[in-house]
């Protein structure tokens, strides 16, 4: 059996888009064993076995510099792994897994790699920053010499030509398990546990409470939409002063912050929900908004980076079937038109729905990316 070695910063209990990428392909992939690197955030186990993954957990601790040790201890610990396993590729999950993954090759993990760009914060976030710039040189190392690129949007495909990468890039998006997502849930119970009633209305984001997804935009939008509640599900850095924006627009009790809910429970909070929206500043796909449309509500979003690949908005996408309601970048006030549009339009907003839950039927099954990361990344490396 061929054996593949996975470099990530974060892997489960603490899940994003990325770690939910692994899982959902690994497990579906039952002729390859998997390997994985990751930081040992708090008290999980060093090693365990989580699904058609073996975890092994090195550093410790969540503060910024545990995360700068985590290189060099992750590519030691590859090395270390190798003369064991033999691994016989390599893939690195996001731009800075390229730092341990290149750290490596000088002690003895020479084997083809692919690397995945899922970064989903802006290229000047994500490559300018002062200390970045110092280690430029590994990460354009990493990114020329990788034997193949997949990417999870024509955006971040752009990401990787900057870098002069001359290989194959394979342009494969994130998914989502349609059975879960499209089931029908106890949207009732959710109603009665948050004590909102059956005809209220009900906005939503699931996101990383960060200043790139925006739920501050939608905060403002609030005090222009009266008697709307908005459920913030997701942890982060601006969580304080997002709580404090809303005390000081008056809306705070038509705000819930929610914290972590776990992904088996996200469906029931959709369903439950009235509308998605997420107007984020940059994304570098967002599989927020793909399950929120299998779920089957309407999502407001911007256009930005890849979500342009999925969000047709009838207005800035003639020709394509409408998926959802776009507005521009830092405009409560677009938010505030897209509610009240499809409040005020049940029948079309109905039909908007149903078009991007088609959509993401027929392209966004996790069955279906698996087969073609199998097909079209794996086999490239193995």
């Amino acid at each position: 059996m061929k054996k593949v070695l996975i470099f990530s910063l974060a892997y489960f209990p603490h899940v994003g888009g990325a770690e939910i990428a692994i899982k959902e392909i690994t497990d579906r992939i039952a002729d390859i064993e998997f390997h994985l690197i990751t930081l040992r955030f708090r008290n999980e186990p060093r090693r365990e076995k989580i699904g058609n993954v073996y975890v092994h957990r090195v550093g410790g601790g969540a503060s910024y510099f545990s995360k700068i040790l985590f290189v060099p201890i992750a590519a030691f610990a590859a090395a270390r792994l190798h003369r064991k396993h033999h691994f016989d590729a390599v893939w690195a999950m996001m731009s800075y897994m390229v730092f341990p993954l290149v750290l490596s090759r000088p002690i003895g993990v020479k084997t083809p790699y692919v690397l995945t760009l899922q970064d989903g914060d802006p290229f000047e976030v994500v490559f300018k920053r002062f200390y970045i710039r110092l280690l430029m040189p590994l990460l354009r190392y990493g990114f020329r010499h990788a034997t193949v690129i997949q990417t999870i949007s024509q955006y971040l495909l752009g990401w990787a030509r900057t870098f002069d990468y001359k290989g194959p890039i394979e342009v494969i998006p994130n998914g989502v398990d349609i059975e879960r997502f499209a089931k029908p849930q106890e949207r009732f119970e959710v109603r009665k546990t948050l004590n909102i009633r059956e005809n209220e209305t009900i906005l939503i984001t699931t996101s990383r409470l960060a200043h790139k997804n925006a739920i501050d935009d939608v905060l403002r939008a609030l005090p222009e939409l009266p008697a709307v509640h908005f459920l913030v599900l997701g942890e982060g850095s601006e969580e304080i002063k997002l709580k404090k924006l809303s005390k000081e627009l008056g809306v705070a009790s038509r705000v819930r912050f929610l914290g972590h809910i776990t992904h088996k429970e996200l469906p029931a909070y959709l369903q439950a929900s009235t509308i998605f929206v997420r107007p984020s500043r940059s994304e570098g796909m967002g599989s927020s908004f793909i399950e929120a449309m299998a779920a089957g509500i309407p999502v407001i979003a911007t256009q930005e980076g890849g979500i342009a690949d999925f969000l047709y908005d009838a207005k800035r996408n003639p020709g394509k079937e409408q998926t959802g309601f776009a507005v521009d970048t830092d405009s409560p006030e677009q938010i505030v038109q897209a509610v009240q549009e499809i409040l005020n339009n049940p029948e079309q907003t109905k039909k908007v729905a149903e078009h991007a839950q088609k959509l993401v039927f027929e392209n966004y099954d996790w069955n279906l990316i698996a087969g073609k990361m199998q097909e079209r990344v794996f086999k490239k490396v193995l």
